[in-house]
This record gives structure tokens, sequence and C-alpha cells, in this order.
């Protein structure tokens, strides 16, 4: 699978939040998105998974158009911050999920172990701390059958051994096939997980790639001083 994201475009009377968005998703990669406050990054994520229309722009997968429909088949976001269905236990949000995507349910106890949350499967949704509902919430989307899942801030709420365990078990789905595109916050974050990334700053992209391409691009923009690292690159670029 290869998908092609062209052209996106989202205005909000005069201010246009994205201009002309374009990048690429490949098969088993993790992909970052970042960029500052106010970028983009999360409306960018709302028009992919057409939770909000976008003004213009495509999706094509190896070459093929695809329609709505056809995009939420290959697309689950799992936004950041809210508690589905709050006062019903985790255990029947997972089942729900399991259910109603018809996921895998053979993975359901997999992934309650590597996330740690069987001692929360009893527990209402809205009542489980900020950390809790962050793996709560990674694990409705795991268990979701699309094979693009897109991450609004998976480390948000959660401690540094947390974080890297969750980084762990996102790259063990990528390994097996599954695209990660995560909105990370904290760009050591992302340096250490991600494979590729997108700089989005002011509603465009400022650059894709690797962050040794990256590095390059940032290079032929100012030359002057060396870029080391993703920081630096990110603060040349956008």
């Amino acid at each position: 699978m290869f998908l092609e994201v062209t052209g996106f475009s989202k205005r909000f009377g005069h201010i246009a939040a994205l201009a002309d968005v374009g990048f690429s998703l490949k098969s088993g990669e993790v992909l970052g998105l970042i960029g500052p406050n106010g970028a983009g990054k999360t409306t960018l994520f709302e028009c992919l998974a057409g939770v909000l229309p976008a003004d213009s722009g495509s999706v094509r997968n190896d070459g093929l158009a695809l329609n709505p429909r056809e995009r939420s088949s290959l697309l689950f976001y799992l936004p950041d911050g809210i508690a589905p269905w709050p006062d019903q236990s985790l255990r029947w949000a997972l089942d729900f999920t399991v259910g109603f995507f018809s996921g895998r349910a053979s993975l359901r106890k997999e992934i309650v172990d590597q996330l740690g949350i069987g001692a929360l499967l009893g527990q209402p949704v809205g009542t489980l701390s900020k950390g809790e509902r962050k793996r709560a919430l990674l694990a409705i989307g795991l268990l979701t059958p699309q094979p693009v899942l897109l991450i609004d801030e998976p480390f948000d709420g959660v401690d540094l051994r947390q974080a890297r365990e969750i980084a762990r078990i996102l790259r063990a789905h990528a390994v097996q096939g599954r695209t990660m595109f995560v909105s990370i916050h904290q760009i050591s974050d992302a340096e250490r997980f991600c494979d590729r990334f997108v700089l989005l700053s002011g509603g465009r992209v400022r650059g894709e790639g690797t962050v040794g391409e990256l590095a390059a691009l940032a290079v032929a923009h100012d030359a002057s001083r060396p870029y080391p690292a993703l920081e630096e690159v990110f603060l040349a670029l956008t």
C-alpha cells in the first residue's frame, strides 16, 4: 500500500488552516507529523479522516483515487483528549470496537496485556486518569482493522517509561504491516520513534523525509550552520 495525499486545503473564514498539503504514506512505516502549535496538525487529521470536510484534496492508494467511503476503510483516526462512551466500562468499549469494526477479537487480550490495562477493564471510561485513558484509547485504535492509524499525541499524559513502552508496541504493529501516522509534540520523542517526518507550519508542508533528507533541505535553505538533530532542522524549516 502506498497512499499519496495531495492538495488538502481548509479555511476557517479568512484563516487558511491548511494550504495545498501533500505527502505520502508507506505501508508499515511510522510517519511523524510535527509542527508548532496552530500548525494545522489536528485539522489535517480530521480532514483526512472525514471528521471535518476539506475544501479540497485527494487521497490515492497505489495511484487509485479513493472516495470518502473507501478512505474510511483504510484510515482510522484516534483523537487526543477524548473519553468515548464515558459511562461504559473499558471492557465494553473494547468489545464494542471489535464488534462494530469487525476487528480481530484474537488481538484483544494481547493488546490489553501489552498496554497494561487489564486492571482497568471494569472501570467506566470517563473515570480513567489522563494516562490511563490514553492507553485505553490506543487499545481501541489498535483493535480496529484499518491499515492506517492516525494518532494525535500518543505520548501525551504518560510518563517516560510508559511512552517508551507505547512506542515499542506501536513499532511492533508497524513491523507487521500497519502504518502509523502520528502527531507528536515532543521532537525528541519523534526523532527516536519515527521513520520519516512531515513538517507542518502555517498550514503548509515545509518538508518531508528522513532526518537526513530534511537536514539536507535545511542546508539548502541556510548553509551557515550545522543541523545535527531534528530540533535544529525543525527550527530552520518552520
